[in-house]
């Protein structure tokens, strides 16, 4: 769910590390008066990260069903235009055991995550998916638990424990840039797996392998539970609606806390593999990488045509219970990403212009979107005396699947279509430790259509201009 900030492996932080003033230093505390210093001497690291959101939508968007017309049984008293607050704390730490038990051993990580605020997307934006990678529901919780161990040399290594995969599968390295969660873990998994799969806030016990035989070629794989909270009877509007107040179930039992490890539910299995060019700085040429890869759900997923007694789901004169989907086994999804830097001045280090694309298909009966793509161009150092500042454009679209639109038409619903989203966006490098980013979105028919609350009448949601300003601290 989340848009991760990840470095391009061609790119270096212009940080000067943790000495200096506190305007050059890489964290704001610096080394802590020493402590850092001293616990790097066992292998233990330990950051906390700080990410603080506001966003306004002064155009589109809806209350909620609770609180729009009285003719969908609301209040009336909501309103479709809004400001919102969110914010993420990270704590983590990691041991690298070759410093404290010997050599030949792995690193131990461990994060936990503290999560406030209200999710604009959820109260008033009817779209596919947040427009804010940072959205999630309030908590505190366990995120990642996992000890990983190199072999020979390096060019294997094998991670286990509670993952969270979006940091390493599916994802472009330019589209980290962005704040809409579709330019991060996508838009197909998202929605079509349950609760969006292991991917943040969630996390899920499992295996990572990655073997990488040359400087080129990565090969990933991972097995890992499909379901972080295990629950699969309310997860999907088809679903009796789903759980409008906790769509991605992050607060069932023991989800709230992160410590549920459900290993009760099926296998996601998901491959990798990477081929990148010209990376490192005796190669003369522009680098870039390229990625291909699926995954496939063991579980059972409700179907969007059928109910259990084998009548069109949803529709109210069918025999049975019209809206108990029938199961239908295992899901896939295929995969294809390209980063590839396309100029890069000579005489400037720090400046470059990169582009990116990532498509992603899948089957109609059993999911809400069947093709998702993405792409933009990012524009590293567009002025000169900024050197580690980025500019960025991005363009998304989301199609809703034939199983959706049959749904849609057997409950008498607005027909879902295509969302498409748009992203203007500025990362400032204020110092190491801090960055501020201004962001305009602009999203084309919210969920491809869907009813407005606000009107007695049917009645899409319009399209939504939003702002937001994201801060990013290190600490």
């Amino acid at each position: 769910m989340a848009a991760q900030s990840i470095s391009l492996p061609w790119e270096t932080n212009h940080g000067r590390g943790d000495s200096g003033d506190i305007w050059h230093r890489d964290q704001m505390l610096g080394s802590l008066f020493g402590v850092r210093n001293f616990l790097d001497h066992f292998g233990i690291t330990f950051g906390v990260m700080d990410i603080e959101e506001v966003w306004g939508n002064p155009t589109g968007g809806g209350p909620s069903q609770a609180e729009g017309s009285p003719a969908w049984g609301g209040n009336g008293k909501g309103g479709s235009q809004t400001a919102s607050y969110d914010a993420v704390t990270l704590l983590s730490m990691r041991v690298d055991l070759n410093k404290t038990i010997g050599p030949k051993m792995g690193s131990f990580n461990i994060s936990a995550l503290e999560i406030r605020g209200r999710s604009i997307s959820q109260d008033h934006l009817y779209v596919f998916n947040p427009i804010s990678g940072q959205e999630a529901d309030r908590s505190f919780r366990l995120f990642e638990l996992w000890y990983q161990q190199p072999f020979f040399n390096n060019s294997l290594d094998v991670r286990i424990g509670a993952m969270d995969l979006d940091t390493e599968f599916l994802i472009s390295n330019y589209g980290g840039l962005y704040l809409n969660s579709n330019f991060g873990w996508p838009l197909i998994p998202s929605t079509d797996l349950y609760s969006g799969g292991p991917s943040w806030p969630l996390s899920s016990p499992g295996v990572r392998i990655r073997y990488r035989p040359s400087s080129k070629f990565t090969f990933m794989f991972s097995a890992s539970d499909d379901n972080p909270p295990g629950n699969q009877n309310n997860s999907f509007p088809i679903q009796d609606g789903g759980d409008p107040s906790d769509p991605t179930n992050q607060n069932v039992g023991a989800s709230a806390s992160g410590t549920k490890f459900n290993l009760n539910t099926g296998a996601l299995l998901l491959e990798e593999m990477q081929y990148a060019i010209n990376l490192g700085k005796y190669h003369g040429g522009l680098p870039g990488i390229y990625k291909l890869g699926g995954y496939y759900d063991t579980a059972k997923y409700p179907s969007f045509y059928q109910n259990q007694q084998g009548e069109p789901l949803g529709n109210p004169n069918d025999l049975g219970n019209p809206n108990t989907p029938a199961w239908v086994r295992g899901n896939w999804a295929v995969y294809g990403i390209m980063d590839q830097m396309i100029w890069r001045p000579k005489n400037n280090p720090y400046q470059s212009v990169g582009i990116f694309f990532r498509g992603m298909g899948t089957q109609g009966d059993r999911n809400l979107i069947t093709f998702a793509a993405d792409a933009g161009i990012n524009f590293k150092a567009p002025f000169h005396n900024r050197p580690n500042d980025t500019l960025g454009l991005g363009w998304g679209i989301g199609v809703a699947s034939s199983g959706a639109q049959h749904f849609d038409m057997e409950t008498d619903a607005i027909r879902q279509t295509t969302e498409n989203h748009m992203e203007l966006t500025y990362q400032a490098m204020i110092t190491p430790w801090l960055n501020l980013q201004p962001d305009f979105q602009y999203i084309f028919r919210p969920s491809g259509g869907v009813q407005d609350y606000a009107y007695a009448t049917t009645q899409r949601v319009g399209d939504e201009a939003i702002l937001g300003l994201h801060a990013n601290i290190a600490f």
